[in-house]
């Protein structure tokens, strides 16, 4: 069993990113497991610290402590979440399947979101933004809120907003814009 863990997150992020940081999915999975755990926020001089780059090599987040593990990366932190817990299924078919899911998720679909998110926010205007942008296949479900994908397709817009409605992930979304909130440059 999981104890004692801590996760670290980004103290704060412009509102456009705010909800779609990657910790996210690391607390959806600990609400999901029903596991308690403890944030470490970190701003760049935290990531840029010896003790934060031993812990996430890259100074990014989210990074995972439990007393026995440090882990860096969200796919591997969900993982290892997923492996210690009820997550996984307990038949090696189905759960084989599902891993595979996690690594599809990682290493198909993440780059492609993550290249249309870089054209819309910061080379919308840009001519070789307009033309990569229709030739990225990109069937994502939060992060493409900004464009009309997902909600065009009612299969996957209905998918995405069953996940969005279950209460592990509102609690995880709730606690990390609750710190964005705290931490924001203007708030009292």
């Amino acid at each position: 069993m999981l104890t004692n863990i801590r996760i670290s997150a980004l103290r704060c992020a412009p509102a456009r990113f705010q909800g779609q940081v990657r910790d996210l999915a690391v607390r959806w999975a600990l609400e999901e497991a029903g596991l308690p755990y403890e944030v470490r926020l970190v701003g760049p001089e935290e990531q840029n610290s010896a003790e934060y780059r031993a812990l996430h090599p890259f100074g990014k987040v989210p990074a995972y402590e439990d007393g026995e593990v440090a882990l860096f990366e969200s796919g591997a932190i969900v993982l290892h979440i997923a492996e210690k817990s009820a997550l996984l299924p307990d038949e090696p078919a189905a759960r084989a399947r599902a891993k595979a899911w996690v690594f599809a998720a990682l290493n198909s679909v993440d780059p492609d979101i993550i290249a249309l998110g870089d054209i819309d926010h910061f080379a919308a205007d840009e001519a070789w933004g307009k033309q990569r942008r229709p030739a990225l296949a990109a069937m994502v479900l939060r992060a493409l809120r900004h464009t009309s994908m997902v909600s065009d397709m009612p299969v996957l817009r209905a998918y995405r907003d069953r996940c969005e409605a279950r209460p592990a992930f509102q609690r995880a979304l709730a606690a990390q814009l609750a710190h964005f909130a705290e931490n924001e440059p203007n708030a009292a």
